[in-house]
């Protein structure tokens, strides 16, 4: 592999490469990197990718792939041709994954050359929020991945959650060995989507799943999530220092409506809550909760203002801390009208 240029993208304060490997290199340190989602796009049908199968054994120039690597010290890098080569086994393919199956195809046919070139764009990002950012430009349009799925795979592959205390299982451990009291993947993906919108609402039946998925697009660009000092991976730790402690906190958590709530609320008052004491956390909670339960639910969607009165609650926390269970039930009946 060569790197020949090196960019600066401001948006997502990361370096970005222009650099050219080899086919034999590409299918031996790339191709491999496509089964590092589970979850990834499925591949699709051969034939939809047959005519540039057949163009690769005539010698075309492969359109560019796109990998990239998360590192939170890019300044300290130095020498980027050898970080990039010695770290190739943790870098993601975020464009270009039917192409290098297409490309592994081509090379067991005759004709196949294996010193042509392929194209590289490498992108090495500060933070897994801003490598998801950048995914969603990239691929938005391809109706194989939507938004909410490219969200899922990045939830649920690149951050690490082995070294938290509270558990977290996707609906597949599950159906192996249900861990009691884990949390559900599910709804760190949905915590995750909320914290990346800056929005509770994400879910709309009413609107046709093509539409819903442009708004989804739309807000995750208008976010701002580029100028955010707290990451997603700064929240996870927060919710396990809490709950992992106090099995009230952890409840209240677990249910998915105070969790999308929590994770976008807590953008705004992270500083604050990360310095309480989970009794007076939980205090609150119970504030919460009590005030909550004056709310008709023959009268509105429970779910839905669930949603938006935990993100106010865990938003003006400070303020909220300072009224009493009555002055709250008054403040939500304001919110609710």
């Amino acid at each position: 592999m060569e790197i020949y240029s090196e960019y600066e993208d401001k948006v997502i304060r990361s370096k970005v490469f222009l650099a050219d490997i080899d086919y034999k290199e590409a299918l031996e340190k790339l191709y491999p990197l496509i089964n590092r989602f589970d979850a990834q796009r499925k591949l699709q049908d051969t034939k939809f990718y047959s005519r540039l199968e057949r163009d690769i054994i005539a010698g075309c120039m492969m359109p560019p792939i796109t990998i990239a690597f998360v590192s939170e010290n890019i300044e300290g890098i130095g020498n980027w041709q050898k970080y990039i080569n010695e770290n190739i086994n943790s870098a993601y393919i975020l464009d270009g994954i039917q192409r290098m199956n297409t490309l592994q195809r081509a090379s067991s046919q005759n004709g196949f050359e294996e010193t042509r070139k392929l194209l590289l764009n490498i992108i090495i990002s500060p933070t897994k929020d801003m490598l998801l950012y950048r995914m969603i430009t990239l691929n938005n349009g391809q109706k194989p991945m939507t938004p909410r799925h490219q969200i899922e795979i990045l939830t649920q592959e690149i951050f690490d959650f082995s070294h938290l205390k509270i558990d977290i299982q996707s609906e597949k451990d599950r159906s192996e060995q249900t861990i009691r009291g884990a949390f559900n993947l599910g709804d760190i993906s949905k915590g995750y989507l909320a914290y990346l919108t800056n929005n509770v609402h994400n879910e709309n039946t009413k609107i046709i799943g093509e539409k819903m998925d442009q708004i989804l697009i739309g807000r995750i660009l208008d976010s701002q999530i580029t100028d955010l000092k707290i990451e997603f991976k700064d929240i996870i730790e927060l919710i396990d220092k809490i709950a992992s402690v106090n099995e009230e906190i952890k409840t209240w958590l677990k249910v998915s409506n105070n969790l999308i709530g929590f994770c976008v609320g807590i953008k705004v008052s992270y500083e604050t809550i990360k310095l309480e004491s989970p009794e007076s956390i939980v205090e609150e909670i119970r504030k919460f909760e009590e005030a909550f339960k004056a709310i008709n639910p023959s009268k509105v969607n429970l779910g839905k203002y669930r949603r938006e009165l935990s993100k106010y609650f865990i938003e003006e926390y400070n303020i909220i801390k300072n009224k009493s269970a009555d002055e709250l039930v008054e403040t939500f009946a304001e919110l609710t009208l």
